[in-house]
Parts: C-alpha cells; structure tokens; sequence
C-alpha cells in the first residue's frame, strides 16, 4: 500500500435494520484527496435477496447516523451540508425527498425514536450567547475571556466545553407530517424547521438520549447527584431520566461507576454497561465495562475480568443481549446471557444493529477494512459485502503471520508480523520496524491495518503485539502497567521482538520503533533505555507526566492513576538525555489528548544534546490525525514517515 491508495478505502459504520428485517442501511465512506474532505453516503443492502449488493441510498456526501423508524416507515439520518453542522433529517423508506428538522447552531449529536415512532429526542449542544458565531459580530478572537473552574474544560477533537454543554431536545413529528411541506403561494420556499423543546438545561453535559418506559421517559448518561445537580469534574456517569416534559428527574444508577453505554431494546428491555471506578471513584485503568439490565436484577451479564466490549450492545426482538468482545487481537460476537457464539475468527468489529430477526455487524477482516455481517436469529453471521474489490493494485492486503513468544519472567506474548512482498535488497533481509499501540488499554489486531499495509508496501517487517498494559487479554493483563510503565511493557516488546529477529529474512542491524499516543511514550523510553534501534519515530507521545496533567484534557485524572506516585521516574523525558537514537517527533497542533508541548519539549531536548532530530506539526489537527484527520494530511503524514525510514533505514 502507498500514501495515495488511502482513497481506496471503504469503511462502513451506524448500520440500522428495518423493524421487519427486509433490509440494512449503512453508512460508507471514503477519503476525498482532491477536496480533503470525508464523503459519507447512506447505502442499502436488500436481506431479501441473496446475491444482492450494497446500492447507494442517498445522494447527499455528508450523511450519517441513519435510524429507521420503529414502524419501519422511515429513516431518519444526519446531514451536513459543506461546511454546516450535521442537522436531522428525515425521509419515507420508500425513498424520495429528506426533510430537515432541525436548525441546531452546533449541530445535533446522538439521536433516538419514540416506540411509537411519533417523536425524536437528541443532544445538541447549546452555545453560551456571543459565543460559536451566536453572534455575527463577535468573531472567534473577540469572544469574551472564559473564566475556567472546573478541570473538564477540554476535550480533544473539540475543544472548550463547558460554554457549550450538551442537553437533550424533544422533537414531535406530528406537526410535521400535518403541516404542508411548501408555502402554495411560493413552491421554491424552504420548508418550515419544526420546534424542538428543551428538555434539559444547565451546565454540564446529557448525552445518548434514548426512550424508557414505553415512551413516557427519556433517559440519557450525565454525570448529576440524585438530586439532578451537575457533578463536575468526575469519572462517575449515570443513567439519568425525565419525563416528556423535562420534570420529574430520576437517578437509576448508583453513582458509583462510569456508564457508557444504554441500549434499550422494542420490548422496552434496558440494558446499561458501567465500569467500576473503586473506592476512590478514580480508579478506570483496564475496569471493563459490566453489562447489566436497567431497573431490574443486578445480575451481571458479562464478566468483568475477561469481557472488555469493542462496542455497544444490541438487544434483538426477542430480547436476546448482542455484544462484541476483543479477544487476543480480535472480536466475538456472541448472544447474552446464553453465551452463543454468532460471528469470531478474524474480524473486528466495530458495531452492531438489529432489527426483526436479523443482526447485522460492521467488521474489518484480514482483507478489508470494512465489511457487513449478516445473520438470522442464533444463526452465525457471514459476510456479505465485498469491499475489498476496491485494494487493487499496490492496494491489495499484506497478510500476517502470528507470532507467540515468551517475556523474560515467563509471561505469554502475542503479535503480529508483517512481511514485505517484496524481495530484500540485502542478503541480511528486510528493515524492521516495531509498531506500539495506543492506549495503552486498547488492542492490535492482524486485521487490515493502514499503518502496517504501508511500511510493509515499502519493504519493512513490521512487528505488531499486544503486550501488557492493551485490551483483549483480560483486566489482569491490562492493570500490570499501572504504576509500572517500562517495566512488563518493555519486556514484552523487547520479547516480541528479538522473537521476530530470529526468523528468516529480518535484519536486527536495521531496528526501528515507531508508536503513538502511548506508543509514543513507549517508543521514546525504549530509545531512552537502549541504543540497539537505529531510527525511532514518536508520535502525539505522552513525554512528561507533571505537564501533562495540566495540559491535556484528561490529564487532571489520567496522569495519577497510570503513573501515580512515580510520575517523575516513569516520563520519558527524565531520560532523555540518554537519547542517541535519531528521532522524528510528530505532533498535531489542536491535539488536546497529548498537547503540542509534550513534543515540543521533547524536541528542544535532543536539540539541545545534538541529537538528529525533526518536529512535525499538523496544522488544525487533533489527537486522531492517523485515524481521521484530512484525508491530505493523512497522505502527508504517511510520505513524510517513509522519508524518515528510508533516510535511516535503507
């Protein structure tokens, strides 16, 4: 894969199921280089019809989130226009015009329909006045100062919050089905935008409104007392309620744990997923979200040692629980409480839906980056798209080998590697380069992977594990770095590695590393422990634990519970002037998660000590450039990190 195939990924996401399972609509989407923009459609797949392929559904490029309507009559969808925030749109499953319905300044978020499919509750966020263009006049830099008391004031990929906060909007379709669409005495006017009401008001944020008890009551995640006063600056989030009139506010979690999930199933079954946060309401390092049943028995349906969900659940009609589950690098999808397995091997999944008696998932394979899984009742799910008919050429997937090797104190390791296709230019083999994950609570996969497609296609053996500290291996595995970062980590890595360097073809004279996020951190520790690599790249890295926890939006908790007492020894900047390894710094400048600074001090660092050093920044980017960013920036990216290896590598 080259820089420039990243147009010919597909991806597709927010499926939905017509009530009669006659059909799924997904979104799909692709990276517009020529216009750096993101084009999103609706596509539709019949279920009726075997051999049938995904048609497209919509003609708009900005359209997401579609939803069918519980009587399966129509679809509701978000749609932007170029430049507009994403606002509610409404359309006859039949087809046809869509109509807007909402006016929001900001755009709606998460959305639901009413049981009887005659209203829709949403989030929007809601602007202080003089604020977000409230007022024409006032532009962005001659907005009044903020006035910060709380520690949540950020977050990344959008940044300040708290003159914004996300409340829930109630919106009555039955005025809009019985008012004329067009004004007689002018056909071209727009149609009229119905009136939302406000349900919820006040600081903080409500958010994922969905309908509880048969349409009477509209239940969303915040974080209030029992009371329904505005909790700041805590982990903790629970499902909260209140009638359709925005009266008689109910509590119904425990206030104990952070909610992340609310799925709420035709026959008004509720099903809550919430992580533990301990004694000190704190404490979220590797705790896996437990699903239960709302207002019902507290027995847990998953486990909370080796469940960790990949996505939210789905409850089917006949109230069976659906949920993913990452498993040593991959995802099985599997029925609660009987433990059925309905889709595993190869895959991750990245979300579900149902509708009738059909499940559907949206899963990358070991060939595409996306494709729909299809299934009836307890049937197991196949494939039934082809995507991947679009990789052609240098495109086409790269395979892994799986690797098992043995860290020094005996403990199992598990990875990935990626071979070139290639002929080695030297007898000694290919380069080699060790890729570390994010995280650090999350997994790699042998799935298609741009980042791994890409240094493969131009002639690296890419090494890829899951050491302590990721998902997929248990809580156990994923605690045994807090307070202990570049201990079991590092050996881990370490063991991957000189595993991998013993099979034919790789050359251990020619090592690099290259991570982000926590990768970053650990790639900029490995070259402050080691001199064996001969090039590192550290991306949006976590460089220096006390700045961090005044800088990044999750930095007033993040930094105490991973590093706790021990910040100091466990930055990496303590020990980076030990670095004699060149090293490229890649940073994006609204990278709110792991700030600029934390590159730039780095930077100035082995300056300073006359290290060969680049710093790479990324205009009007934030911590997801790699995954989401402007589909040019992504390709920039991508050619300047080939620069970087074929200068030190080759």
């Amino acid at each position: 894969m080259k820089p420039g195939d990243l147009t010919l990924i597909r991806t597709l996401s927010s499926p939905t199921v017509h009530p009669a399972g006659r059909d799924t609509v997904v979104v799909l989407s692709r990276p517009d280089g020529e216009d750096n923009r993101y084009r999103t459609s609706l596509w539709r797949l019949d279920l009726t019809v075997e051999d049938a392929e995904l048609t497209r559904f919509t003609h708009g490029t900005r359209d997401s989130a579609p939803r069918y309507s519980p009587d399966g009559t129509r679809l509701a969808f978000l749609r932007a226009s170029e430049d507009g925030p994403a606002q509610l749109h409404v359309m006859s499953t039949d087809g046809g015009d869509a109509r807007v319905l909402t006016d929001q300044p900001l755009g709606v978020g998460a959305y639901s329909w009413s049981p009887d499919s005659s209203q829709i509750v949403y989030a929007a966020r809601v602007p202080e006045e003089g604020r977000y263009g409230t007022d024409t006049e006032v532009k962005p830099d001659q907005e009044a100062p903020r006035l910060i008391e709380h520690s949540t004031y950020l977050a990344d990929g959008l940044g300040y919050v708290l003159d914004r906060p996300s409340a829930i909007f109630l919106l009555d379709l039955a005025p809009v089905e019985d008012a004329d669409v067009t004004d007689p005495h002018d056909p071209a006017a727009p149609e009229a935008i119905p009136t939302s009401t406000q349900l919820t008001h006040g600081a903080g944020d409500d958010t994922a409104p969905v309908f509880l008890h048969g349409g009477t009551r509209v239940a969303f995640l915040a974080s209030r007392d029992r009371r329904g006063t505005w909790r700041p600056d805590t982990l903790v989030r629970d499902v909260c309620s209140i009638d359709l009139r925005g009266k008689g506010f109910r509590r119904h979690t425990d206030g104990t744990g952070s909610v992340g999930s609310l799925t709420v199933g035709t026959d008004g079954t509720a099903v809550y997923g919430a992580n533990d946060l301990g004694p000190s309401l704190q404490d979220f390092v590797a705790h896996n979200a437990v699903l239960r049943r709302l207002d019902g028995p507290g027995v847990a349906l998953t486990d909370a040692e080796d469940d960790h969900l990949a996505c939210s659940p789905v409850i089917a009609d006949d109230g069976r629980v659906i949920a993913a589950f990452e498993r040593r690098g991959d995802t099985e999808v599997r029925e609660l409480p009987s433990g059925t397995v309905v889709l595993d091997g190869h895959v991750s999944v990245d979300a579900l839906a149902t509708g009738g008696d059909v499940t559907v998932a949206v899963a990358g394979t070991r060939t595409s980056y996306s494709e729909l899984f299809v299934g009836r009742g307890s049937e197991p799910l196949t494939q039934r798209t082809e995507l991947a008919q679009h990789l052609t050429g240098s495109a086409a997937a790269i395979e892994p080998e799986e690797l098992e090797a043995t860290s020094g104190d005996g403990y199992p390791v598990h990875g990935w590697l990626f071979r070139p296709t290639t002929k080695a230019r030297r007898k000694a083999g290919h380069p080699v380069i060790l890729m570390i994950h994010g995280g650090p609570y999350a997994q790699y996969s042998g799935n298609l992977f741009d980042e791994a497609q890409v240094l493969a296609g131009a002639g690296y053996a890419v090494v890829m594990g899951n050491p302590r500290g990721g998902a997929g291996y248990g809580a156990s595995h994923g605690r045994a770095v807090k307070e202990a970062i570049g201990t079991v980590d590092v050996a881990d890595l370490t063991a991957l590695l000189d595993h991998a360097l013993t099979l034919h073809g790789l050359d251990s004279s020619r090592l690099g590393v290259q991570g982000g996020s926590y990768g970053g951190l650990m790639t900029t520790w490995l070259v402050g422990h080691s001199d064996r690599f001969t090039a590192a790249i550290s991306e949006r890295a976590v460089n220096a634990w006390d700045s961090f926890a005044g800088t990044s939006d999750i930095g007033w908790f993040f930094a105490d519970e991973y590093a706790g007492a021990y910040q100091h020894e466990q930055s990496p900047l303590t020990w980076a002037d030990n670095i004699t390894t060149p090293t490229l710094i890649i940073h994006s400048e609204r990278d709110f998660r792991c700030p600029l600074e934390q590159g730039q001090r780095l930077f100035a660092r082995l300056k300073r000590n006359g290290v060969p050093t680049n710093l790479l920044i990324f205009p009007g980017e934030g911590h997801e450039l790699s995954r989401s960013g402007q589909p040019r920036h992504r390709q920039q990216r991508f050619e300047h990190i080939l620069d970087w290896w074929a200068e030190h590598l080759r």
